[in-house]
């Protein structure tokens, strides 16, 4: 193979890395996830600087991709996940009774993209596909802030209900225990009256893309009831490796 064209393919595997990363990344771990050494990846990364597909965090040595990019794949990349994961929502609504949902990170929020309730209940839980809430107060948000790399200091702890968790400490603390036992809880953070549990969700490669879980009434998900499904939506999820 032509020298041009093994750069070009090496090239194109570092910048699909950085996109699918979905966070800033550094070379050294570009280096690592990719085999390259530091000179040839300090030459690939120049080159994608000067043709202007990435872009140095300011005062850092972050890289990140360049927005027209990420725009313009956006949406058929959560079209995508939304197919791949379709199953999985089914089997976590079979698993608990209860409906189920799939979040990513968009911009220091939680975006549910899906959800499925497979229940026979009369009253049905609303819609939320589309709708943004703060990281802090949902499952699906703890999960990926724990199992990320995100700036706490970004996020705005405001205050829902008397359960709300408002200081950056006790958030730190909260996320040490997701990380522990594999699965995050919202008590009543967000909703009197509601309660939410869920896992994180990574791709082939290891990476965080979003996360999985379910709501329900306080009736029914009690404290214990929450604990027992952690540990299953945790087994069930951590099988899962989603390619896409």
């Amino acid at each position: 193979m032509p020298n041009q064209i093994k750069s070009l393919s090496k090239g194109l595997k570092v910048y699909k890395t950085i996109v699918d990363y979905g966070k800033p990344v550094q070379a050294k771990e570009l280096c690592s996830k990719l085999a390259i050494d530091k000179s040839t990846m300090s030459r690939l990364l120049q080159t994608l600087k000067d043709e202007g597909f990435i872009s140095y965090l300011e005062n850092s040595n972050e890289i990140i991709s360049n927005d027209i990019f990420i725009k313009t794949n956006q949406a058929t990349k959560i079209e995508l996940l939304i197919k791949k994961t379709n199953y999985l929502l089914e089997e976590i609504a079979k698993l608990t009774g209860e409906c189920s949902y799939l979040g990513i990170f968009d911009d220091y929020r939680v975006l549910y993209i899906n959800q499925l309730d497979l229940s026979k209940r009369e009253i049905k839980t609303r819609n939320n596909i589309g709708v943004q809430t703060q990281l802090h107060t949902s499952a699906l948000g703890k999960s990926i802030l724990a199992f990320g790399n995100y700036d706490l200091k970004k996020l705005k702890l405001n205050q829902y209900t008397n359960n709300t968790i408002t200081d950056v400490k006790s958030l730190e603390n909260e996320l040490e225990q997701v990380r522990s036992r594999g699965f995050s809880l919202d008590n009543r953070e967000y909703q009197d009256g509601m309660r939410c549990i869920a896992v994180p969700l990574f791709n082939e490669d290891n990476i965080l893309i979003g996360a999985v879980g379910i709501s329900g009434s306080c009736e029914r998900l009690s404290a214990s009831v929450m604990l027992e499904f952690g540990e299953k939506l945790s087994d069930l999820v951590s099988l899962q490796k989603i390619v896409y």
